[in-house]
């Protein structure tokens, strides 16, 4: 896939400040110019049919979180990957406001059905500051979910391509996630390698 194990970034530039929002994009969490900046490349072969960021599919959209996705089910479908709880407007309004006052840190992306108007796919990307590594940036790849309604249409693997290569724009020197013991396989299959003696803890490190 292009990446080496132990490898990291020469000359990294910082990660840009993912808080500014893209001019006509709504109230994007971060610039949606972001997206379309990615280099399918090494997921060429990983989709059949062949799907993207800036084509996912008949009616779909690949896109940062808004404020308004509080309204299009973005919390319920958070729902069905773990308990989320009763969060009114003004809380997820108020944690949207934090993320965005963390420049260069939170990077939601979501999938919208733009027929129903609803959320039906999410996925965040987490970037740590660090001092080590010339003070490099690393990804953490969490909150994978895709509606029980839209399995099948390669929409998991799609948003985990997407935060990779974000994470491989924003020149984080590698990216993380931790996972149950069964989806070992499916995240081996999109380029993840396990770490000896840190049991789920896979990476992928960007030559």
């Amino acid at each position: 896939m292009g990446y080496r194990y132990e490898v990291y970034l020469a000359g990294a530039e910082p990660a840009q400040n993912g808080c500014v929002n893209g001019a006509g994009e709504g109230s994007d969490i971060f610039p949606r110019s972001l997206l379309k900046q990615l280099d399918w490349a090494d997921y060429a072969d990983k989709f059949r049919p062949a799907i993207t960021a800036e084509q996912p599919g008949d009616g779909l959209l690949v896109r940062p979180l808004q404020k308004e996705d509080y309204d299009k089910g973005f919390l319920q479908l958070l729902g069905q990957l773990t308990e989320v709880g009763d969060i009114s407007r003004e809380d997820f309004l108020k944690r949207y406001e934090a993320m965005t006052a963390c420049p260069s840190t939170y990077y939601p992306v979501v999938v919208e059905d733009e027929v129903k108007g609803q959320v039906v796919g999410a996925a965040t990307l987490v970037i740590e500051q660090k001092f080590i590594h010339h003070c490099a940036v690393r990804g953490r790849l969490e909150d994978v979910v895709v509606s029980d309604d839209y399995r099948g249409k390669q929409l998991g693997k799609l948003l985990i391509a997407v935060i990779t290569l974000l994470a491989k724009r924003l020149h984080c020197y590698k990216i993380t996630l931790d996972c149950k013991d069964v989806m070992i396989p499916f995240y081996s299959k999109m380029g993840y390698t396990n770490e000896a003696g840190r049991a789920n803890y896979m990476t992928i490190r960007y030559d």
